[in-house]
């Protein structure tokens, strides 16, 4: 069973009138998915995550990050989160078929006002992206070939790619890539690829 892979973002500041504008530059980072391409979806959370949200929007097709932020940009508040939904293709190995095939796969980047749900930034981080379970990182249920070993590095060196071009082009000073249980994913990759004959 994998593990939800997140990685959390600090910035020097995070006022109200920073929080679109950072977003958006970690969004521009973001290689989309030719198929899925921009953002598709945005939403608002007021205060915490039990209140339910304020504004939903589905885009079909993707927009660019702009604006999608454009579209939350009225109702800024340092009390909110803004949840930002997009896709990146990553190589995954298709049941009852032989060859791994690129697909969609959904990246949510969520920014908390400094005040949302207690002041949460804090400790998760003014943006956190959650990349979904880390098993196309890892796929330790398939069987390493030559070209599992060559799907799992090419995913591993897009989620490396991201990371270290949001550090450089985002102007955030600090990160963290973490998972729910809190292993180490480096050494879970590590010990993966040990694994190969």
């Amino acid at each position: 069973m994998g593990d939800s892979l997140y990685l959390s973002l600090w910035f020097p500041s995070f006022d109200e009138s920073e929080i679109l504008a950072r977003t958006v530059s970690v969004l521009r980072q973001l290689p989309f998915s030719p198929a899925r391409d921009g953002v598709t979806y945005a939403a608002i959370h007021p205060v915490s995550w039990s209140e339910p949200t304020i504004l939903e929007r589905r885009f079909l097709p993707g927009v660019p990050p702009e604006e999608a932020a454009e579209v939350v940009a009225e109702l800024l508040h340092d009390d909110y989160a803004y949840v930002f939904e997009a896709y990146w293709d990553l190589w995954t190995p298709p049941e009852g078929a032989e060859k791994w095939v690129l697909e969609p796969s959904l990246v949510r980047l969520v920014a908390h006002g400094m005040e949302f749900e207690e002041r949460a930034a804090e400790e998760t981080g003014h943006i956190q992206i959650d990349f979904g379970l880390d098993t196309p990182f890892l796929h330790e249920e398939v069987e390493f070939t030559s070209e599992a070993e060559r799907n799992v590095r090419s995913n591993v060196h897009k989620l490396v790619e991201f990371t270290a071009k949001v550090e450089k082009n985002s102007g955030a000073t600090g990160r963290l890539l973490w998972s729910e249980s809190e292993e180490n994913l480096a050494q879970k990759l590590i010990a993966r690829l040990q694994k190969i004959n």
